[in-house]
């Protein structure tokens, strides 16, 4: 009974604080509960602030409050739970290093401060002045929150002159090489189509243009680091970018090729690494009739037999 209590006084906070009605739930509530270490016996002026991950997080609502929660459902708590608490400054993301990588195993939130100060008086006569105050100044200081946020995102300059800005991380790092050291070698012109970002699934989607060659992609294909459209050749890139997982492997490149059936552009199948170090890892997965950049040898094409160099295949 004390559990579900807890769990029911939860869902009221989440409530109270104008989260969305998709994060009024079970799930959400014991991550909350489990940002403030709030066990069933303890009351919400004992609230804490620890740094916790999610793989905790999902442990703290097993031992103290009876919720099992399958391994899988890791990426749900993230997308569902804390990307949304972030955002509306309930929470911080990685406050202990803000450059970690957003995919990094070793991410944490804590309850932003204010949010605990407030949350300690909940239950109390003082509850309902703290609670108005508080929300007078949330969009003030969630739209800091925001910039924040913004400022520590990786400035990449495109073609165009533009800048476009992903999360820190070893893999926007190499998408940035890609775009301002690997495509003006060996793309001269070439066009960006889409970016993917850690942060967020469409980074930067040129829809418009990739529609005019004949491509129409929807939300459930999963899409290549990087599309580039080489106009002078007509050719579409399709380059993948590599720090920890994916080349461009015989069941991707079937995958890709599905994707882009309908496009009138020659495909061209490209896997990127940072270094020959870690391109050496992956050797025996590459597929043949693609192409491999590294990063650390910027001027330099590595082509995986075939008749051609750096072409499509039909």
């Amino acid at each position: 009974m004390a559990e579900r209590n807890r769990i029911a006084d939860a869902l009221q906070v989440l409530g109270e604080l104008g989260m969305p009605r998709a994060q009024q739930n079970d799930r959400s509530a014991l991550c909350l509960l489990a940002l403030l270490n709030l066990t069933p016996e303890k009351s919400w002026t004992a609230a804490k602030n620890p740094l916790v991950g999610i793989t905790p997080m999902m442990q703290f609502a097993r031992d103290h409050y009876g919720k099992q929660y399958a391994p899988n459902t890791r990426e749900t708590f993230r997308r569902q739970t804390m990307h949304q608490l972030v955002a509306a400054g309930v929470a911080l993301y990685n406050p202990d290093n803000p450059t970690r990588p957003v995919n990094s195993p070793k991410a944490v939130y804590q309850i932003e401060p204010e949010t605990l100060k407030l949350l300690r008086t909940f239950g109390t006569s003082a509850w309902i002045k703290n609670l108005t105050a508080y929300l007078k100044k949330r969009k003030t200081l969630t739209a800091r929150y925001a910039r924040a946020r913004e400022m520590r995102k990786l400035p990449v300059k495109l073609a165009t002159g533009e800048t476009m800005r992903l999360s820190p991380g070893d893999h926007s790092e190499l998408i940035k090489a890609i775009i301002e050291e690997f495509a003006p070698r060996f793309v001269p012109g070439g066009v960006l189509i889409y970016a993917g970002d850690t942060g967020e699934k469409w980074g930067y989607f040129d829809k418009e243009l990739l529609s005019k060659l004949d491509v129409q992609v929807d939300g459930h294909g999963k899409m290549p680091d990087l599309v580039l459209y080489y106009p002078e050749r007509e050719w579409l890139l399709l380059v993948e970018s590599v720090t920890s997982h994916g080349p461009v492997d015989g069941k991707r490149h079937d995958e890709l090729a599905r994707l882009f059936a309908g496009s009138k552009a020659g495909l061209v199948y490209v896997t990127a690494f940072p270094s020959r170090a870690v391109m050496t890892r992956y050797l025996g997965k590459i597929a043949w009739e693609t192409e491999v950049w590294v990063a650390d040898a910027p001027s330099h094409l590595i082509h995986f037999n075939g008749a051609r160099f750096l072409g499509p295949y039909v």
